[in-house]
């Protein structure tokens, strides 16, 4: 999370200086209107640059991923940006049309505008400045429309297949916005470096807005493979399917993610890789729990010999640090990446000495049995608990079973305020924060 922070609030800084060099928050005179002219313009710098780059990380984009530790990080900032960008362009509109709302109520009188300069304006001037009212009916609409989809995308009890519909609507909007921020903006700012970097940026997140709509995001990462198995665990509610990829499907490392898709209609789903790489049998194997609509449908819809679409793989929890001891905690279906290094570790060990944690709500006892299988094979021990008859699991616990827990880095996968709890407890007992390492598996 470190790493994510440190660019989100760099690139907010970035766009601040570069507007502020440009121009200046405390205009003379200091009046509201004069300070709301170029309030306007720096937060539609703000909102737009933000905008753009949050564009081009819904691209997926694979290279940038060591750099922010994983495709989940990179999701978040993709949702810090999007956020942060609609907060600017809330007080943005309000200014430009709360404004005159204002005027219009009695409650701020419009200062008499003063005549031209008598300066003559270039052609590309008198084309800019005749587009004006225009453009900016089309950004309020887009603003409108834009400020909707966003609130859909933060409602978790929106179903996941029409947030992923609703959501790639927010390109149009912002290819909008981009025609409206090319119109409004000063144009001298254009002739600066904030106007240089406001270029780049709206037209990398055009292009990203292109690639969105025609659903070409991850095109050369996608590969065809075949249902060959499935079982399904009553108890656990949970589906193990297994795939054969075609030979598009290069590999993956234990501890990675891809985006399936099994209807057209329903769109892609990220799921854990709970299976090694082999190039001999090029199976892939994905673990789902019955958590929602679409899940809870797979055991019926899913048959052998179904083709199915595959993109990636993506992620950076791949188990790779300098400590001799690990920690491993899967919590309810968060075991899935640690089942997959299971059977990497089985075929090519090393000398790490390993602890996994896995607490389960669920009981199935083949499942356990298989697992308890794969760790004495990989050389793991394996501490189970079921909470109904053992209790809950938190950093005491690992503490008390792993009393060498501070040679080790811990590796955690499972509900997002699970983890939370258990850094915060290792952190105050002097773990390093760099040593506790969490899948944040929320793409919304």
């Amino acid at each position: 999370m470190k790493y994510i922070k440190i660019l989100f609030l760099s690139l907010l800084l970035l766009l601040t200086v570069l507007w502020l060099a440009a121009d200046t928050l405390i205009p003379e005179p200091f009046t509201y209107f004069s300070f709301r002219s170029v309030f306007v313009q720096y937060s539609g710098v703000v909102a737009t640059g933000l905008m753009s780059v949050a564009m081009l990380l819904a691209l997926r984009p694979k290279f940038i991923e060591p750099y922010l530790d994983g495709m989940d990080k990179m999701y978040r900032l993709h949702k810090w940006l999007g956020i942060t960008a609609f907060i600017f362009a809330i007080t943005h509109w309000w200014f430009a049309k709360g404004t005159k709302w204002m005027v219009g109520w009695g409650w701020l009188e419009k200062p008499v505008r003063k005549g031209g300069d008598g300066k003559t304006l270039s052609a590309v001037e008198n084309w800019f400045h005749a587009q004006k009212g225009f453009a900016e009916s089309v950004g309020e609409w887009a603003f409108y429309a834009a400020l909707i989809l966003v609130i859909l995308a933060l409602v978790k009890y929106f179903p996941y297949h029409w947030f992923v519909k609703t959501h790639k609507l927010i390109a149009l909007a912002y290819l909008a916005f981009v025609y409206h921020s090319v119109i409004l903006m000063k144009i001298e700012y254009w002739s600066q470096p904030v106007g240089w970097i406001m270029a780049l940026l709206l037209l990398g997140g055009t292009v990203a807005a292109i690639l969105t709509l025609t659903g070409r995001i991850g095109i050369n990462r996608k590969s065809e493979g075949t249902i060959s198995q499935l079982k399904f665990y009553p108890a656990l509610k949970v589906l193990e399917t297994t795939i054969v990829m075609d030979k598009a499907w290069k590999g993956h490392t234990a501890g990675q993610f891809a985006f399936v898709t099994t209807d057209k209609k329903e769109g892609a789903h990220p799921y854990t890789i709970a299976s090694a790489w082999s190039s001999e049998n090029r199976e892939l194997v994905f673990i789902t729990k019955a958590l929602g609509d679409h899940t809870s449908r797979l055991k019926d819809k899913l048959k052998k010999g179904m083709s199915v679409t595959v993109e990636g793989p993506y992620g950076c929890f791949d188990f790779k640090d300098e400590q001799p001891r690990q920690i491993w905690v899967g919590a309810g279906i968060g075991i899935t990446p640690f089942i997959a290094k299971l059977k990497q570790r089985a075929k090519v060990s090393d000398d790490k000495i390993i602890d996994l944690f896995h607490t389960t709500s669920d009981f199935d006892e083949s499942a356990l049995e298989q697992l308890t299988s794969d760790a004495k094979a990989a050389g793991v021990n394996l501490h189970l608990l079921v909470s109904s008859k053992d209790g809950r699991l938190n950093a005491e616990r690992i503490r008390t079973t792993v009393p060498q827990w501070d040679s080790a880095s811990i590796w955690f996968c499972g509900p997002q305020g699970f983890g939370q709890a258990l850094r915060e407890d290792f952190i105050s007992h002097d773990l390093q924060a760099e040593r506790f390492h969490q899948e944040i598996f929320q793409m919304r």
